[in-house]
């Protein structure tokens, strides 16, 4: 079980709600940005951040870490992550367990790993070293993906717990993204939670998908499927309290919107937790 005493519900910040924040109130606990939009940048994004960051915890969560990619790490990308975290100062910060620049080239996507001893030893590594740099944890996020690597040496599930356990770092659990995949892949999505390493879960992801086709697309750009609710609410029940984070990242409804959607998804965890302590207490 978690070792976080009491739960909390965040959004994520995104610019196009920037004149809306007078609506952020006592249902939102904290929020997360995307370090690359608030690096480097100074202006409205800065003053936004500098009003916020006194009324609520900023997790900072970026995509461009590539920390399995084959490049040296980048070290004026990190010295800009630095300089956020040590003016944030979050409790942790997050990226993705995947890698999104090879060769010089930036490709401005998420793309998967092979499930390998030697991508293991490579992306834990690498995180290793990210963590000790920024002097902070980091958790790094199960990513989807659509093409399974060929040379597979493990399940996806045993992948995510090599690299997390071998890095010391934490796990930020993304329910949709563990629901996508166990649907485009053919697995069970509860077996999938429960081969987790929960007690280094710090933060769990939630977010829309598109059912429309043949596969499900991961498109932050929908209210959380029902499916995925469920799933969350038995993650909690395994993992007792976390911070939960609503991704919502296209196609954007106003703030009223987003918030509505993250008190029904507060409604839901509220619930889940009360249900697992009250069978623990019996």
């Amino acid at each position: 079980m978690s070792h976080i005493e009491k739960p909390r519900f965040g959004i994520g910040l995104r610019r196009v709600h920037f004149d809306q924040l007078d609506q952020l109130g006592d249902g939102i606990d904290f929020l997360e940005i995307v370090s690359e939009n608030f690096m480097r940048f100074g202006g409205r994004p800065r003053r936004v951040l500098e009003e916020l960051r006194g009324r609520f915890p900023i997790i900072p969560h970026g995509v461009a870490l590539s920390v399995g990619g084959p490049d040296a790490l980048d070290g004026r990308y990190l010295a800009s992550l630095k300089a956020l975290l040590d003016w944030l100062e979050p409790p942790w910060f997050s990226d993705h367990l995947a890698y999104s620049s090879a060769f010089g080239v930036e490709y401005h996507e998420l793309l998967p790993l092979p499930f390998t001893e030697e991508a293991v030893r490579h992306a834990a590594g690498r995180a290793s070293e990210v963590q000790q740099r920024m002097d902070r944890p980091l958790l790094l996020e199960n990513p989807t993906y659509y093409l399974r690597m060929p040379g597979a040496q493990m399940t996806e599930a045993e992948f995510i717990r090599a690299v997390i356990e071998r890095a010391d770092c934490g796990l930020l659990l993304d329910v949709n993204n563990v629901y996508v995949n166990a649907i485009n892949h053919g697995y069970d999505p509860h077996a999938f939670i429960d081969a987790m390493p929960l007690e280094r879960v710090r933060q769990l992801h939630i977010a829309g998908h598109d059912a429309s086709g043949e596969f499900l697309i991961d498109t932050h750009g929908a209210r959380v499927d029902p499916k995925v609710l469920d799933l969350y609410a038995y993650t909690l029940n395994k993992l007792g309290p976390t911070w939960s984070l609503l991704e919502w990242d296209h196609d954007l409804p106003p703030l009223a919107g987003l918030l509505e959607e993250s008190d029904r998804v507060r409604g839901v965890g509220t619930r889940a937790l009360g249900r697992a302590a009250a069978q623990e207490a019996a």
